[in-house]
C-alpha cells in the first residue's frame, strides 16, 4: 500500500479481523476473481440481473440460550471494567437458493465485494475515506425497524444506544489522532434509512475528520494499519475488548468484520466488511451482531443480530 501509494497506483485490498490473512490486487479493474463495486467503481458488469422469482432465503439462528452464554461471557468482562463496549457477533446457517455471485449482482448497496464461492459483502459502512489531504471516518451504531412508530425519535433518544454511539465516536476520535492532526466531528448521530428484503431500516451514523500530514500518500499502508481493527466492530479499550470478543464467541470471524477498500491513484475508499455472507463448502452462514454495554438487554441485542440477516433487494 505505501508502494502503491508512492507511485500513485490503483489497488483493491481486504484485511480480516484478526490482520492474519489479506489480499492486495494492482490494476484491479483488469481482473474478475474478485468483484467489486465500491461508490459505483466496479470491475463487474452494470446492468442489474433479473432477480428469479420465489428464490430461497431462511436463517437458521442460534436459539436464545446459546446467544446468552455468549452475552453472560460478555458483560461479565464488562463488570469486571476490562471493557466498557463489546462487538458480539453469531454465526446463522442460510439456506438460499442463491450464491454468493447472485447476491453481489442482485445487491443494492454502497460497498460490495466477493470471493465467488467464498464469501460476498455488502457493506453500508464506510471505515474511513482518505482524499485531499484529510481523513474521514463514519462509524455507524444504532439499528431500528423503519416502520416502527416514531422510529426515528426512538432510536436517537434510546440511552443505550446514545451511550454506545458516544463510545465509539469517541474511540474513533483518539485513532483518528494517532494519524491526523485538527480531528473533528463534523455531524453527530445522523440517520440514514437502508431498503432490505424485510422492509425499511434506519441506521444512526456519525462525521469525524482530520488532516494529514503532507507526505500521506508515501505512508498510505502505514497510516491505515495504525486504525486497525475497526472500532465500530471491535469496541473500547480495544487491546481488552479483543480478548473478551476471542472469549465469547470462540471462533476467528476471518474476513467477517475486517476492512477493504480501493484505491484510484488519488483517493482511498474503505469499508467494514458487515452485512457478511460466508460460504463453507455447500453451506452459506450470515454473520451479524451488535454492541454491547453495561446498559444491554440481552433478548434485545439477540434480536437486532437476527434482524440485521437480510438480503439489500
Amino acid at each position: 500500500m505505501n508502494e502503491a501509494g508512492k507511485e500513485r497506483k490503483p489497488f483493491l485490498f481486504a484485511i480480516d479481523f484478526e490482520m492474519e490473512e489479506g489480499f492486495f490486487i494492482s490494476d484491479p479493474m483488469c481482473q474478475f476473481q474478485i468483484l467489486f463495486d465500491i461508490k459505483g467503481t466496479s470491475n463487474a458488469y452494470t446492468s442489474l440481473p433479473t432477480l428469479p422469482e420465489g428464490y430461497l432465503f431462511e436463517a437458521n439462528p442460534e436459539n436464545y440460550d446459546t446467544y446468552r452464554a455468549r452475552f453472560k461471557v460478555v458483560m461479565e468482562g464488562l463488570k469486571r471494567g476490562d471493557s466498557y463496549l463489546a462487538n458480539l457477533t453469531i454465526k446463522t446457517p442460510l439456506q438460499s437458493t442463491l450464491s454468493t455471485e447472485d447476491i453481489f449482482r442482485f445487491s443494492k448497496a454502497t460497498y460490495k465485494l466477493c470471493v465467488p464461492g467464498r464469501w460476498v459483502c455488502f457493506s453500508p459502512e464506510c471505515f474511513v475515506c482518505i482524499a485531499r489531504g484529510k481523513i474521514l471516518t463514519f462509524p455507524m451504531k444504532g439499528t431500528i425497524d423503519a416502520l416502527l412508530p416514531h422510529a426515528r425519535e426512538v432510536i436517537l433518544h434510546d440511552p443505550k444506544e446514545t451511550a454506545e454511539h458516544n463510545t465509539i465516536v469517541d474511540l474513533l476520535r483518539n485513532d483518528l489522532s494517532k494519524t491526523a492532526t485538527s480531528v473533528k466531528v463534523n455531524r453527530f448521530r445522523y440517520i440514514d434509512k437502508l431498503k432490505t428484503n424485510k422492509g425499511p431500516i434506519l441506521q444512526v451514523s456519525s462525521e469525524i475528520e482530520g488532516a494529514l500530514p503532507e507526505d500521506y500518500f508515501d505512508h498510505l499502508g502505514t497510516l491505515f494499519f495504525e486504525l486497525l481493527p475497526a472500532g465500530s466492530v471491535s469496541g473500547a479499550p480495544k487491546e481488552a475488548t479483543l480478548r473478551l470478543i476471542k472469549e465469547a464467541e470462540k471462533e476467528p470471524r476471518g474476513y467477517y468484520t475486517g476492512v477493504a477498500g480501493y484505491f484510484d491513484g488519488e483517493v482511498l475508499e474503505s469499508f467494514v466488511l458487515i452485512r457478511f455472507i460466508e460460504q463453507c463448502g455447500s453451506q452459506l452462514f450470515f454473520r451479524s451482531g451488535g454492541g454491547i454495554t453495561a446498559n444491554s438487554d440481552c433478548r434485545k441485542e439477540y434480536e437486532e443480530s437476527i434482524k440485521k440477516i437480510y438480503l439489500p433487494f
